[in-house]
């Protein structure tokens, strides 16, 4: 796709399955109605796009994610900005880090979808990036679209009857902060979810793991959730599904959270540099699975719309 005129953008895919470029947009201003169209048919099709060269402040970012859907809090455990509560701070020292302790050894471990413990988690996400380091501090995305469709036919059709319980709850043990602690433990969320989530605008059946909240697979055995579980999350993080996308002063990234997880930097806790990075997130629907049937929240309140937008 080729900018022909001020009502069309660019699309420079990054990687076969998930990742795309777009040029030709500036974020701080409105977008016109068969721009957004295009944008949004991009990130159906790419799951998750990157904006350069982007001067946003906090007004300008939550006006550019309204332009897509309605702005969620913050973060429904953490709050958000005092000023803002749609901004969320995503800084490399803060509350929601506190209560993890050494990551394990796996290719999985820091994989997740935003909140999946909702019973309705947010639908997409938009993150700038604002103070980046030189080197270093890097986020990848996986398409959980494409790793359903690489699983054989016979898993395939087993695991499209199977559902499985996302929690958020309090972290035990000594790394676990008193603040994050109290936190957590005021906002517990629980919610059962289809393993494969139809996505409600495409109709692509999704991997819906999240390991960062998924716990458990209803109706198996502990032995057997915790190996089912383990294989499907280091499949789903395999490189042929993912992008590595370098940030600069002034990226963002709008994401898909309903066919995508992604990957946190742990990279910038062994460097000296800042980083200081802001989200908001949207409304996202209720999940179903292949046979129609909605999640079922188990504890906690639905995400609502941010107070007073």
């Amino acid at each position: 796709m080729t900018v022909e005129s001020a009502t069309s953008v660019e699309v420079r895919p990054l990687s076969v399955h998930i990742g795309a470029e777009i040029a030709g947009v500036d974020l701080s201003h409105p977008i016109e109605p068969v721009v957004r169209d295009q944008i949004w048919a991009a990130l159906l099709r790419w799951k998750v796009l990157f904006f350069r060269d982007q001067r946003l402040d906090h007004d300008s970012h939550v006006a550019a994610a309204r332009q897509f859907g309605l702005p969620t809090p913050g973060h429904v455990v953490f709050g958000g900005e005092d000023d803002h509560p749609a901004v969320y701070s995503i800084a490399k020292h803060r509350t929601a880090n506190s209560g993890h302790g050494p990551p394990m050894l796996r290719p999985w471990t820091g994989w997740h979808t935003d909140i999946t413990a909702a019973i309705n988690p947010p639908g997409q996400s938009l993150l700038r990036g604002d103070v980046v380091p030189p080197y270093g501090g890097d986020t990848q995305w996986t398409n959980l679209v494409a790793a359903y469709q690489a699983l054989s036919p016979t898993l395939r059709s087993f695991l499209d009857g199977l559902r499985a319980i996302h929690r958020f709850a309090p972290a035990t043990g000594r790394e676990a902060s008193g603040e994050y602690r109290a936190r957590v433990a005021a906002n517990t969320l629980v919610s059962e979810h289809p393993l494969i989530r139809v996505h409600p605008e495409t109709g692509e059946r999704v991997l819906y793991v999240s390991p960062g909240f998924l716990s458990s697979i209803v109706d198996l055995s502990p032995r057997e959730s915790q190996g089912l579980l383990e294989l499907l999350w280091e499949h789903s993080v395999r490189p042929e599904f993912t992008v590595r996308f370098r940030w600069e002063p002034g990226s963002v990234a709008f994401w898909d959270n309903r066919s995508t997880a992604h990957l946190a930097p742990r990279d910038i806790f062994d460097s000296d540099f800042e980083r200081q990075f802001w989200r908001v997130t949207l409304m996202g629907e209720v999940p179903f699975g292949v046979d129609g049937r909605p999640s079922t929240a188990l504890e906690g309140a639905p995400i609502a719309p941010v107070a007073g937008h």
